[in-house]
């Protein structure tokens, strides 16, 4: 079965702000651009399923801040996906995307 190609939410969505840290290879610091509405791995999955990025995802054993042992999930998109969409012109939208960002 071929793969779909991926494609761009719209850059003031937290999907969009989500795909805009991935696609720029920063780190997610917290969840900034949730504000408590939605979970980082829902709006992953759902990048995933509904808009086909690659999303690769590790996971390891963390302390959390008040001492239990938790879980740490760190999402990345490959660099030949990253090159790949900034070639077909994802690059203008991570402007626009970073620059909602700014102006709020």
């Amino acid at each position: 079965m071929p793969t779909k190609p991926p494609f761009l939410p719209g850059p003031r969505t937290a999907r969009g702000a989500v795909l805009a840290v991935l696609l720029s290879n920063a780190d997610q610091t917290g969840a900034e651009p949730l504000r408590g509405r939605v979970t980082l791995a829902a709006i992953i999955r759902t990048l995933k399923r509904k808009y086909h990025w690659p999303i690769e995802t590790a996971s390891f054993p963390s302390n959390a801040a008040d001492g239990r042992a938790t879980w740490a999930t760190v999402y990345t998109l490959p660099p030949e996906v990253i090159a790949a969409a900034m070639d077909a012109g994802a690059g203008n939208w991570l402007k626009s995307s970073l620059m909602e960002k700014v102006q709020r």
